[in-house]
């Protein structure tokens, strides 16, 4: 089970760089306009900086994620579930507020949340059980 969480941890990191680029790299891009429902080049001008700075975080969550796998692998289980868990919490409860914030962004919400969601659980059974 532990070598699950690690992988579903990495996968959800995975997922968190690329909105990364994204939101902080690709913002002004039509296709990801369009993912974000941005419509007009105007739209897209007064929300990069918004959109510059949540990238980041999403990319810090991932490192976490990152840091916590790496202490995991090292034999540090502890302090690498630790912050497992707390990437995988955060990410999971941004895919909440996200879903409930703007209900048609329900399908980008699951995609958001479901690795850590599955980290979270095959964690609980690996590093507590």
């Amino acid at each position: 089970m532990q070598v699950l969480t690690l992988v579903f941890a990495g996968i959800a990191a995975l997922v968190h760089v690329y909105i990364f680029v994204l939101e902080s790299l690709r913002w002004d891009r039509p296709s990801t306009r369009s993912a974000f429902g941005v419509k007009t080049d105007q739209e897209a001008a007064a929300t990069r900086p918004l959109a510059f700075n949540q990238g980041f975080y999403n990319l810090f969550l991932a490192l976490m994620a990152g840091t916590g796998i790496t202490f995991v692998a090292a034999g540090s289980t502890t302090v690498g579930a630790t912050l497992i868990f707390a990437s995988a919490g955060s990410m999971l409860a941004a895919g909440l507020v996200l879903w409930i914030s703007n209900p048609r962004m329900m399908r980008a919400a699951l995609i958001q949340l479901a690795a850590p969601v599955l980290a979270i659980i095959s964690g609980l059974v690996a590093f507590i059980a």
